[in-house]
């Protein structure tokens, strides 16, 4: 008697059930996981540094030191921006209570005149000027929580530098017995390698313009809003109006409306032509998503891992991609859903 097929409703369901699982220990242990991505993720951002040196005959410290060193000093020298520029701004914005106080009476003003004081009174019944440092405090909260994972990535980058040579030799070997398995791989490397790229040198442009735009804008903290800028451009999608809401919140303490709107404008202009219009070109088959996989990958990881997942999602989609879909040669149709690439027979 033939063995029966499992009903591919089954296998769907077992799948979704899987992955939901999956998915929950992955968040139970967020703390380690996150790093674990970022260190890797960054690794590999460096790896063609440390072939370069391998090449060329380089001793075996140098070609580990001079990845690792270039990385920490990336990743450190933006970290000490942020906590310098927030524990500025923590001191900063409780000055500006009064302004805050003037904005809620101007628009309760507005409201009692155009006829909408109820509704509108309801609104402003939630602000308070005390919202305005819980802010400040929340967001240094957020920048130490993220310094207390550094030591942990800078071990996470240390072995995973020195392990690197060993594991691209593995690579080698293992390509003659699982051949799909190992292009899957070394595809996910080089499509994150060339996104981290992609996206750092267009991030840098739009962080440089926002900077200046802020300043000739009279925006407190320029520099930190570049720096956050350039962190949010990893985000697919959302990340520039993550980037905008608090240098806009800023501009409306400091310049009231008329400062809000042309901080918006400079900031949809410049993003919305950089991100949209022109990195696109460049980026190409980099990501290999489509719209909707991106954005359904940015809600996951970040409801997973937080905001470390939501500026890792394209990289762990990229893996998970790698792992499930790209090494089976049966699953071609399922990358096809994700891609949105006909698969060629």
């Amino acid at each position: 008697m033939s063995d029966r097929a499992v009903p591919r409703a089954l296998v769907t369901l077992l799948v979704a059930a899987a992955a939901v699982i999956t998915l929950a220990g992955i968040k139970a242990i967020d703390a380690i996981a996150g790093p674990v991505v970022l260190a890797l993720v960054l690794t590999i951002a460096v790896s063609p540094i440390r072939s370069w040196l391998a090449r060329r005959r380089a001793p075996a410290w140098v070609v580990v030191a001079v990845p690792f060193t270039i990385v920490m000093v990336l990743l450190l020298g933006m970290v000490a921006t942020l906590i310098a520029a927030v524990a500025e701004l923590a001191v900063l914005i409780p000055g500006y209570t009064e302004q805050f106080r003037k904005l809620v009476a101007d628009a309760q003003a507005w409201a009692a005149a155009h006829g909408v004081a109820p509704q509108v009174n309801k609104a402003l019944q939630s602000l308070d000027p005390g919202k305005i440092l819980e802010f400040a405090q929340g967001l240094l909260s957020g920048v130490l929580g993220v310094v207390s994972s550094v030591f942990l990535i800078v071990v996470l980058l240390l072995a995973m530098s020195l392990d690197a040579p060993i594991i691209s030799r593995v690579m080698a070997a293992a390509s003659a017995e699982r051949p799909a398995l190992t292009r899957a791989l070394t595809t996910f490397a080089s499509k994150t390698r060339r996104y981290i790229l992609v996206s750092t040198i267009f991030g840098l442009i739009c962080a440089a313009l926002d900077v200046v735009a802020l300043y000739l804008l009279r925006v407190p903290l320029p520099l930190l809003w570049g720096v956050l800028a350039l962190i949010t451009n990893y985000i697919p999608n959302i990340g520039f109006v993550v980037g905008l809401v608090p240098p806009a919140l800023l501009a409306l303490l400091t310049g009231g409306i008329r400062g809000l709107v042309l901080v918006v404008v400079a900031y949809m202009v410049i993003n919305v032509v950089v991100q949209s219009f022109i990195q696109p070109k460049f980026l190409g088959d980099a990501v290999g998503l489509t719209t909707t996989a991106t954005f359904l990958s940015l809600i996951i990881w970040a409801t997973v891992l937080g905001p470390l997942g939501a500026l890792l999602a394209i990289p762990l989609t990229l893996l998970v991609r790698a792992l499930l879909i790209d090494s089976d040669p049966g699953a071609k149709w399922s990358g096809a859903l994700v891609s949105g690439e006909i698969p060629r027979d």
